[in-house]
């Protein structure tokens, strides 16, 4: 089971306006925001009706810069279940090649149990 995003990196992506570094490339934080959305929507749809994912864990390098304006790619491939943990192996793309790889772990959720946690 696999997903894929695509955008086009936008200067609020930009490592200098996320505070991830001073220049203006699609900076490693938006980077790992689109492979994580790419991991939610890969299962979402074959989730119990009230549940979603979080993440729990990241393991990504960022191997390469983006300008902002390039279309950029996310493709979140499950790999392993282990009880209500998910295992991805992602992968990040612009109109050159890879830009990034890693793993991400995401929890399935009860909605509204998880959120009852702050309503104390």
């Amino acid at each position: 089971m696999s997903f894929t995003l695509e955008r086009f990196a936008r200067e609020q992506d930009s490592a200098a306006v996320m505070g991830s570094g001073a220049v203006h490339v699609f900076g490693t934080p938006a980077m790992i925001l689109l492979m994580e959305e790419a991991a939610a929507a890969c299962v979402q749809g074959e989730l119990p009706e009230g549940s979603a994912t979080v993440g729990t864990m990241v393991n990504i390098r960022h191997l390469s810069a983006t300008p902002i304006g390039a279309k950029v790619s996310a493709k979140a491939r499950l790999v392993g279940i282990d009880g209500r943990f998910l295992e991805f192996v992602v992968e990040a793309h612009d109109e050159n090649g890879l830009i990034g790889d890693g793993t991400h772990q995401r929890a399935v959720i009860d909605v509204a149990r998880f959120m009852s946690k702050f309503d104390k």
